[in-house]
């Protein structure tokens, strides 16, 4: 039996929560199980469950994601929670910040086939990109790291006054109270762990919300941006 051949069908919460888009997530779904599974992005293990625990456990993110912003999906991997936001909301422009150069094959190959117009691909680390992409309103993680080492790659890539939103599990409330002086120092101003996917995946999905002020990723990260963006004037003079 095929890896592919495990994937359960779709479950009707998915028609209902990602629409139009129904059929590409299908076919995502079909990537991960297939290529996903030999490429070394995902478990086969996860196969059976990833519509519950995957697809839509991260689809419902969009819940609290605000209308027509720019989200940055730090250390994206398989393109979780990236991709499956991207399927149910076309009205953001995403990037997928990835490292690892298979792992950008393939989020490249699906954004690609997909027809995901509104999302792009980018590989680096998110200490290496500060400055040279574009701030952003929202920062997404699943699985990524804990929580305090996450905010100091996800926040200084926000906007003043942006939000990173961390999908955790029963970690959620532990990482949170650990991380908070840390949270505090990069310039969060007020965190909050929101329940998402009410109807949808049982239990719901944890989400860590961090909002920050002004100076996101403190007066250390706002000095390395300015550099970052006055080296960047420079060449383009050049």
């Amino acid at each position: 039996m095929t890896e592919a051949a495990e994937l359960p069908p779709a479950p009707e919460q998915a028609r209902a929560v990602f629409g139009d888009r129904f059929a590409d997530a299908v076919r995502y779904a079909e990537l991960l199980a297939e290529a996903g599974v030999q490429r070394g992005l995902i478990g086969p293990r996860e196969v059976p469950r990833l519509w519950e625990r995957h697809l839509l456990n991260c689809a419902v993110l969009s819940e609290v994601v605000p209308a027509g912003v720019t989200v940055c999906d730090v250390g994206s991997g398989a393109g979780l929670p990236g991709i499956p936001l991207a399927l149910v909301r076309d009205d953001l422009k995403i990037t997928l910040l990835e490292p690892l150069l298979r792992r950008t094959n393939f989020l490249t190959e699906v954004v690609e086939l997909l027809g995901l117009d509104h999302v792009t691909v980018v590989r680096g680390r998110a200490e290496e990109v500060m400055g040279k992409l574009p701030a952003v309103h929202v920062v997404t993680a699943r699985a990524v790291a804990p929580l305090d080492r996450l905010a100091t790659w996800g926040i200084p890539l926000l906007r003043p006054y942006g939000e990173m939103l961390a999908l955790k599990g029963d970690t959620a409330e532990e990482e949170l109270k650990s991380a908070a002086t840390a949270l505090s120092k990069l310039g969060a101003v007020e965190t909050s762990i929101l329940h998402v996917g009410e109807g949808v995946v049982d239990p719901q999905s944890t989400v860590v919300r961090v909002e920050v002020g002004e100076s996101p990723g403190g007066v250390r990260f706002a000095a390395k941006r300015a550099k970052a963006a006055r080296t960047g004037r420079a060449r383009r003079r050049r």
